[in-house]
C-alpha cells in the first residue's frame, strides 16, 4: 500500500464516495412542455397541464435540453448515444404529480467519461457512469408556524441532467474538489447557471466505509447538498458515524439521509430504494431519442475552449506556473480578463499576481464576481505597465488601483499625477538624500560595516521616509549599498 493510500484511511477504514449531481439545464422552458423555468415565481404559476399529466396531454422533448446534454458529453469525453430511451420511474411522493418521473434508465444519452482535477499537487480523475436526462419534481413547503404543508409544482418538469460517478473518491476533500470542478465545467460550457442556493446544482453523496481490500460497504446517500462547505461537513460526519456504528457492532442500513447545518449531523429520511423498487419501464408516450452524428459535430464546432485545455495553454504561451493557470481558469470571465491585460502589458506573471491578489481580495470583500470588476483589463494593464517601467512603486500602484476601483479616477497616468505618486528617478537627488540619511544615522552605518545586515534595512527605511516613498526601492538599494561599501 502506498503512502498516499495509507493517508486516506480513517481509523483503519477506507472511505468510498460516489456522486449523483442534478444539474438544472439552462433552458427557457421545461423538458417536455412550454411552461417557463424562471426561478422565484409565485407558487404553482409555472406548471401547465403537461407538467401535471392531466388527461389528454402528451410530453414533447425539448431540443435545447438535448443539445445541452451533448455539450456536457463532449466536454467530459463521454460517448453520446445515437439512440437513448426515456423510462417511467414509479414512486409516490406528494410533490410528484404524475406518480412517476420521466427519466432515463437502461440507455442514457451520455455514457462514460471522466472529470480530472488537482487536489493540491496531485492530479485526480473520477470516472463517470452516465449522465441522463430527466424531469424535476415539485417542492414541498412546510410552514411550521401554522402546522401545515403545501406543494409548489413550479419546478415540476424542469429539465435536469443527472451526472453519476463511479465510487472513485476516497475523502471528503476529494469529493468537494470533484464537485467544484464539475460545477466549473457546467457553468463554463453554459449548460447550467450553477446557482446552488436556488437548486440549480444539487449534489447527492453516496458514502460508505470498509476495511482495505474488503467488499464495498453499505452506502448511505446524503441528499441535496447545496454548498461546498456543508458538503464537506456532511461527508465527514457521515464517515465518523458509520465507523462508530460498525465499531459498536451495528450494521449499516442503506438509507437516504439529510444534513442539518445547525447541528452538523446527518439524519435518516427514508430507507433507500433499489432500482427494482421503482418498476422502470419505457415511457409509451415518448419515442426513442435519436441524435445524428451531424448534430453532435455541429455542437462540437460551437464548444468553447475547456478550462483544463486553457490552463495548459496559459502555461505554454505565457510561462505561468500550473497553480496560476488553474486559478485563472476558474471562470471564462477571469480567463478573458487575464489574457486581455497580459497581452496589453506584456507582463503575464505580474498580471496574474494582481488578479489572484488585489483583484480577488476586493471581489471577495465586495462579494462580487469578475463580471462586476470596476477596473477594466485595459486599466490594469496600464497600471502594471507603470510598475514595470519604474514610474511607480508597488505600494503606490495599490493607491492608484484603489482610486480606479472606487471610481475616483479613470486614467492611470492622471491618477498618478494627481496624487503625486511618481517614483524619484533622479539619481542626483536620490544620492543627496542618501548622503543626508547616512550622516544622520552614523550608528546604523557603523553597524552595517561591522556585518549587521539589519542595519541596512533600517537605512533603506529612512531613505524611503525622507523621499516620502517616492524613491525607487531597487535604486535605493543599489546606490546605498554602493556608498556603504
Amino acid at each position: 500500500m502506498s503512502n498516499t493510500q495509507k493517508s486516506l484511511l480513517v481509523h483503519g477504514y477506507e472511505v468510498v464516495i460516489g456522486f449523483e449531481t442534478h444539474t438544472q439545464l439552462a433552458t427557457q422552458s421545461k423538458i417536455f412542455s412550454r411552461a417557463p423555468t424562471a426561478f422565484g415565481a409565485e407558487p404553482n404559476t409555472q406548471a401547465c397541464p403537461v407538467d401535471l399529466a392531466l388527461p389528454g396531454t402528451l410530453p414533447v422533448m425539448n431540443k435545447a435540453a438535448v443539445e445541452l446534454a451533448i455539450r456536457l458529453g463532449l466536454a467530459l469525453g463521454s460517448h453520446i448515444a445515437e439512440q437513448s430511451v426515456f423510462a417511467r420511474k414509479n414512486y409516490f411522493y406528494p410533490d410528484l404529480p404524475k406518480g412517476y418521473q420521466i427519466s432515463q434508465f437502461e440507455i442514457p444519452v451520455v455514457q462514460g467519461g471522466e472529470v480530472s482535477f488537482f487536489l493540491g499537487d496531485e492530479k485526480k480523475t473520477v470516472r463517470l457512469v452516465r449522465a441522463h436526462l430527466e424531469e424535476d419534481a415539485g417542492k414541498s413547503l412546510h410552514e411550521d408556524f401554522i402546522g401545515q404543508s403545501g406543494i409548489d409544482l413550479n419546478r415540476a418538469g424542469t429539465p435536469l441532467l443527472e451526472i453519476v460517478t463511479e465510487p472513485d473518491m476516497r475523502s471528503s476533500a476529494e469529493a468537494v474538489a470533484y464537485a467544484k470542478e464539475l460545477h466549473k465545467i457546467v457553468t463554463w460550457i453554459g449548460i447550467c447557471d450553477g446557482n446552488m442556493q436556488e437548486g440549480s446544482f444539487r449534489c447527492d453523496a453516496n458514502v460508505s466505509v470498509r476495511k482495505p481490500g474488503a467488499e464495498l460497504g453499505t452506502r448511505r446517500e446524503i441528499k441535496n447538498l447545496n454548498s461546498f462547505k456543508f458538503m464537506q461537513q456532511a461527508i465527514d460526519y457521515e464517515i465518523r458515524w458509520q465507523i462508530e456504528e460498525i465499531e459498536d457492532g451495528r450494521a449499516i442500513q442503506q438509507a437516504t439521509v439529510l444534513f442539518d447545518p445547525d447541528t452538523g449531523e446527518t439524519r435518516a429520511m427514508r430507507t433507500k430504494e433499489d432500482a427494482a423498487d421503482y418498476r422502470y419501464f419505457p415511457d409509451p408516450d415518448l419515442p426513442p431519442l435519436v441524435i445524428a452524428r451531424e448534430w453532435v459535430e455541429q455542437v462540437r464546432a460551437g464548444m468553447p475552449e475547456l478550462p483544463r485545455a486553457m490552463a495548459e495553454r496559459l502555461v505554454r504561451d505565457y510561462g505561468l506556473p500550473e497553480y496560476d493557470a488553474t486559478t485563472l481558469t476558474q471562470s471564462p470571465a477571469m480567463a478573458a480578463y487575464f489574457e486581455t491585460a497580459a497581452k496589453a502589458s506584456g507582463q503575464a506573471k505580474l498580471v496574474s499576481n494582481w488578479i489572484m491578489g488585489e483583484v480577488s481580495r476586493r471581489l471577495n470583500a465586495d462579494e462580487g464576481g469578475m463580471a462586476n470588476v470596476p477596473v477594466s483589463a485595459a486599466q490594469l494593464a496600464a497600471l502594471i505597465g507603470r510598475i514595470a517601467d519604474g514610474t511607480i512603486s508597488n505600494n503606490a500602484a495599490k493607491q492608484v488601483f484603489d482610486a480606479l476601483w472606487t471610481g475616483d479616477g479613470k486614467d492611470v497616468d492622471a491618477v498618478i499625477e494627481a496624487k503625486g505618486l511618481k517614483q524619484m528617478n533622479d539619481s542626483g537627488a536620490l544620492e543627496k538624500i542618501i548622503d543626508e540619511v547616512m550622516a544622520a544615522n552614523a550608528d546604523n552605518v557603523a553597524q552595517f560595516r561591522a556585518g549587521k545586515e539589519k542595519a541596512f534595512n533600517a537605512l533603506v527605511g529612512q531613505v524611503m521616509k525622507a523621499s516620502k516613498g517616492k524613491a525607487n526601492p531597487q535604486q535605493v538599494n543599489d546606490v546605498l549599498r554602493q556608498k556603504l561599501q
